[in-house]
Formats: structure tokens, C-alpha cells, sequence
């Protein structure tokens, strides 16, 4: 395990929805990129956390979009170390595997054909957090956004001791047979009402899988007009009320969740 100095600024979009969270008068947030492996695979992942905090803290591991570890993971997990959590923006792709447009769906496509791999991807990174000195591992939450929101829901399924997992704009994946008696963590669903990649009858086929697992603690929330991706600032699909709406929505669930 290395540690490498990130770049030093983000995009400008995302440097200005960062300034919405501010730092507490006490805390100096140090943010650094991580080399961990899985498999023998090089990873590449990103943490950000308050280096004057004196006791372990909740930490909550981001799953990035089917670009990679990209500046709206990395805003992401400054936003939450603001917030007093350890974050970490673990990588999925490898190190270096930043694709865009074309790339990035056939990319990305992989994982969705063998979801046996994505979620032990994920639990790479989960494993790597937890382990963390400055992370209490009996308080830990996964979130992600878009395909990332799929595989944080993919890894809930192998009953992970995540206390919360979170997916914006996420495709929900309904299995046949169901594993979701398997869940343990508290789940939270946060998806856009205008979403073609998300129809109403795929949130109603989730919902009813969850439905056989009544154990399940689970909510799902809709915004309206808001299409796929509407949480990636700088973006046409970007819609800033319904980010900021579901922004509020992880930080009381994260507040409930860690109680």
C-alpha cells in the first residue's frame, strides 16, 4: 500500500459545489490517492479524511461512475470528510482504466455480465477501508453512483456488515433466484423520476424483491424530472435541486445509520 499527493484542484464545478460543505474550524482534510490490489490487479483508489480527528472514525466507501475514480468520486469524498467521515473512493476499473463515452459503457459492461466479479471489486476496497487505523469497522456504509449505485447494491447482496448502502441513480438488478434474504445493511434508493435507464416498472421489480425479504430495512425516493446521472455536476443532466435533495437525504440516513 502507497500513498501518492492527488492532483490539487478539481473542475471547477465540482470545486464549487464542494464549497457548499464547509470545514470545521478545527479540522484539517488531507485527501490522498491509494495504491491497493485485488487479485494481483493494480487499484487506484482515493481518501480523504480529517488527519486531526483522535478516535476512530465511521467511514463510508464511494463506488464511482462507469468512468472511473473521477472528480465527482473524489468531490464526493471530500464532501464527506467534511462531514467528520473517512471516505474512500475505491476503484473498480484498475489503475489507470479511466474510459469515456463508448469505452466507458463497454467498460463498465463487463462487470454488469459477471456480477460475481463486481462485488468481489467492491469488497476489495470495503476489505481496504475497514482495515483503515483511523476507520471504526463496525461503522461502515457503501455508497455509489450509477454503476457504482448498481454495485453497491450487488455487494449488499453478499450480506456485507455495511450498516447502510446508498445507490444514486443506480440500475436496479432484480435476481431470479432472489438473493436478497442475504442483505443486512439498511438500504436507501435515491433515483431520478425521468430516467430511461430506470423505468417505473424496474423500481416496482426491485421493490417487490425486496418485499420477500421482510427483514430488509429499505427505502426507495423519487425525484421528479430528474433524468440519469443527476447528481455528476457540470453535466446537461445535471439537476441541482434534486442533487441537493438527495445530498440531504445521505447525510440524515448516514446520521440515522451510525447512531
Amino acid at each position: 500500500m502507497t500513498f501518492v499527493p492527488p492532483p490539487a484542484t478539481l473542475s471547477p464545478a465540482h470545486e464549487a459545489l464542494l464549497g457548499h460543505v464547509p470545514i470545521g474550524p478545527h479540522s484539517v482534510i488531507e485527501a490522498e490517492t491509494v495504491a491497493y490490489e485485488h487479485e494481483g490487479l493494480a487499484l487506484e483508489g482515493y481518501l480523504a479524511r480529517d488527519v486531526q480527528a483522535d478516535e476512530r472514525k465511521p467511514a463510508v466507501l464511494i463506488l464511482h461512475d462507469w468512468t472511473g475514480v473521477g472528480d465527482n468520486v473524489k468531490m464526493r469524498a471530500q464532501m464527506l470528510a467534511r462531514l467528520g467521515y473517512v471516505a474512500f473512493a475505491a476503484d473498480l476499473y484498475g489503475a489507470g482504466v479511466r474510459p469515456t463515452g463508448e469505452a466507458a459503457a463497454a467498460e463498465a459492461g463487463k462487470y454488469y455480465h459477471d456480477l460475481p466479479l463486481l462485488r468481489t471489486r467492491v469488497a476489495a476496497g470495503f476489505s481496504w477501508l475497514r482495515q483503515h487505523p483511523a476507520v471504526d469497522p463496525a461503522r461502515l456504509a457503501v455508497i455509489g453512483y450509477c454503476f457504482g449505485g448498481t454495485a453497491a447494491l450487488e455487494f449488499a447482496r453478499t450480506g456485507a456488515p455495511a450498516r447502510g448502502v446508498v445507490s444514486f441513480h443506480g440500475g436496479l438488478i432484480t435476481h431470479d433466484p432472489s438473493d436478497a434474504n442475504a442483505i443486512a445493511a439498511s438500504l436507501l434508493i435515491l433515483t431520478g423520476g425521468s430516467d430511461p435507464s430506470v423505468p417505473d416498472e424496474a423500481v416496482v421489480a426491485f421493490e417487490d424483491e425486496l418485499r420477500s425479504a421482510p427483514h430488509v430495512d429499505w427505502q426507495v425516493t423519487t425525484y421528479s424530472g430528474a433524468p440519469h446521472a443527476f447528481t455528476i455536476p457540470g453535466g446537461e443532466r445535471y439537476r441541482p435541486v434534486a442533487d441537493a435533495r438527495s445530498w440531504r437525504a445521505l447525510v440524515c440516513f448516514l446520521d440515522e445509520t451510525f447512531a
